[in-house]
């Protein structure tokens, strides 16, 4: 019996247990006979409106703790519990799409309601076996320049763009939503864990003037919404996307905003339950609440869950045990700096800590993987040299390591962009660029092509040929005012 069935039936039947203590979003129960399973829900009355919780621990032969889906307010002891004898399910299939739904699976966009023989599935659910796997390299390409050389994604892997507040990880993702889903032939699930109304509006706006909201379901747990439903809304979203995966044999692509939250909202549930925390004050089970989560994003028999991920850097603090247990997981590791946005660097990806498990020759090809490892070295080279010359001038350094400069200065302003969700911002047109013109513009600025440019023409432009036009323009302009 699924769980929405069992809001219908609640007052016919005589409960099972009952509601002996309150501790916000934490309940306890006592039931007469067998305890429900772990990871089961459990359905309560709260007057007119149902509450759903799901039991995390069996306290006694009779009583269980659980966690609540939905606010508490105004509930009591003594209200009556019912076991529903399976786990939350969600709604799953064709019926979603071009829907926005909470962690239940219900539609919260003011739509039609689903229909009562809609599919539903667990949300609790192991990852595919290893010999089911299949493995990642082909290619995405994103139009952004510094992802596709540094970082580039494939179908069936695993991206995240790690970044403290404010350094453009929510405009990158919703970049990366614009340059991929327009140009991808599959389905999209965006997860959002513990999202602002004003980034959920957003969303569903970028997704309904793009074309691609019929092919995209919105999962969404707002920062107003308990613990519970944030902790369990990637979930409900990855149950979505395996089903038409494993069902329906299509591609998938997975968005989540942000999985930092999935691990904070794991945290306040692993204190309400009165766990012993761990390092740092994160919960016991960190490592294991990462794992069950993005083990399940993979490709199997033909199909793939492609994911791109959102995580929030407490503090810019890198060796935070969430941010590592986190990236431990994934293929592709876009770091933001928040030095490079104060200099005006768009996007703000840092070149040295971005990286890519396939950033392998016998992946992107030999020209890629060579282009990519010279422009790190040459970008190296000058942030060791920056101190230097904050103190002594760029004037004091050898012709050679003065050249230096001037490539990597010329290639960090290369690998920036206009986006096309920021152009309203920004006031230019955003602009994609194939990953061959972004390889051919690096070698050209590695070969000394542009040495004697203006780093203004090389600034938020598209590709190379882009940038010439814009050096002619302030050559012109130089010489009329001489």
């Amino acid at each position: 019996m699924s769980v929405a069935a069992n809001v219908a039936v609640a007052t016919e039947v005589e409960p099972d247990g009952r509601v002996i203590a309150i501790h916000g979003p934490v309940l306890d129960l006592v039931f007469q006979g067998a305890l429900p399973k772990l990871h089961d829900a459990v359905e309560i009355s709260a007057g007119a409106e149902s509450i759903i919780a799901e039991v995390q621990t069996h306290l006694t032969k009779t009583t269980v703790r659980a966690i609540s889906m939905h606010p508490t307010d105004g509930l009591w002891r003594g209200a009556a519990a019912w076991i529903t004898g399976v786990p939350i399910l969600t709604p799953v299939g064709p019926e979603v799409l071009g829907r926005l739904v909470n962690v239940l699976g219900a539609p919260v966009d003011n739509g039609p309601a689903l229909s009562a023989d809609i599919p539903r599935r667990s949300i609790h659910h192991a990852a595919p076996p290893m010999f089911r796997q299949g493995g990642a390299t082909e290619l995405f390409s994103t139009g952004i320049k510094v992802i596709d050389l540094l970082a580039p994604i494939a179908q069936g892997g695993k991206a995240a763009m790690f970044g403290g507040a404010g350094v453009g990880k929510t405009v990158l993702v919703m970049e990366l939503i614009h340059a991929m889903v327009a140009g991808y032939n599959g389905i999209s699930v965006f997860a959002g864990v513990g999202e602002r109304c004003r980034e959920g509006h957003e969303m569903l706006h970028e997704m309904k003037s793009s074309g691609v909201l019929d092919q995209t379901v919105l999962v969404y747990g707002q920062m107003n919404e308990p613990p519970g439903a944030r902790w369990r809304v990637p979930l409900t979203a990855m149950t979505i996307a395996e089903y038409f995966r494993d069902d329906q044999t299509r591609n998938v692509l997975l968005l989540m905003d942000n999985v930092f939250r999935f691990v904070q909202a794991g945290s306040e549930v692993s204190g309400l339950l009165g766990r012993m925390p761990s390092r740092v004050g994160y919960q016991p089970t960190l490592e294991t609440e990462v794992a069950e989560l993005q083990e399940r994003i993979a490709s199997v028999g033909g199909a793939s869950v492609t994911a791109i991920e959102a995580v929030y850097v407490p503090a810019d603090d890198f060796t935070d045990p969430a941010v590592g247990a986190i990236s431990s997981h994934v293929d592709s590791m876009v770091v933001l700096s928040r030095q490079l946005a104060a200099e005006g660097i768009y996007p703000a990806i840092d070149p040295i800590a971005t990286t890519s498990v396939l950033l392998d020759p016998l992946v992107v090809g030999t020209e890629h993987a060579e282009v990519a490892g010279q422009v790190r070295e040459v970008i190296e080279h000058y942030l060791e040299l920056k101190d230097v010359i904050a103190l002594l001038g760029v004037e004091e350094l050898g012709t050679t390591e003065r050249l230096a400069v001037g490539r990597a200065r010329r290639l960090q302003r290369f690998l920036t962009q206009p986006f096309f969700v920021a152009a309203a911002f920004s006031g230019m047109e955003g602009r994609s660029v194939p990953i061959a013109e972004t390889i051919a513009g690096c070698k050209a600025i590695l070969a000394g092509e542009c040495d004697d440019w203006d780093e203004r023409a090389l600034y938020m432009i598209g590709g190379l040929d882009e940038a010439r036009m814009r050096q002619a323009q302030l050559a012109k302009t130089l010489r009329g005012t001489k």
